[in-house]
């Protein structure tokens, strides 16, 4: 189901480029473009075909994108990226809590290293 998924999804975002390639520039902030009379200072126009279609194909961009993070939730069943990659290891033996403790005020000893 996934694969099916992400083929509609990588043929969307191709399509989707391609579109928005097509379109006619109105001139925006490069200062380029075949952008006549009005431009972006004039009343808004009436959406063409193109502009509905990249309308569409957006929308459905979005909700495969969805589609596919909820699809990898619903796999990855609560394990993490960490837990693939890093297998659980052993317990090293270290100090222990107490060791890492400061002395406590009624302690005279004086500070010196633990030599193992």
């Amino acid at each position: 189901m996934q694969n099916v998924v992400l083929i509609i999804h990588l043929l969307l975002a191709v399509t989707l480029i391609g579109l928005v390639l097509l379109q006619r520039s109105e001139g925006g902030g490069l200062g380029i473009g075949g952008g006549g009379g009005g431009g972006a200072m004039s009343g808004r126009a009436a959406a063409s075909a193109m502009t509905k279609l990249t309308w569409i194909l957006a929308i459905a961009f979005i909700c495969t994108s969805l589609g596919l993070t909820i699809l990898q939730v619903q796999k990855s069943s609560g394990s993490s990226v960490l837990d693939q990659l890093m297998p659980a290891t052993e317990q090293i033996d270290g100090p222990s809590a107490e060791d890492l403790l400061p002395p406590s005020a009624g302690d005279s000893a004086p500070l010196l290293p633990v030599a193992d």
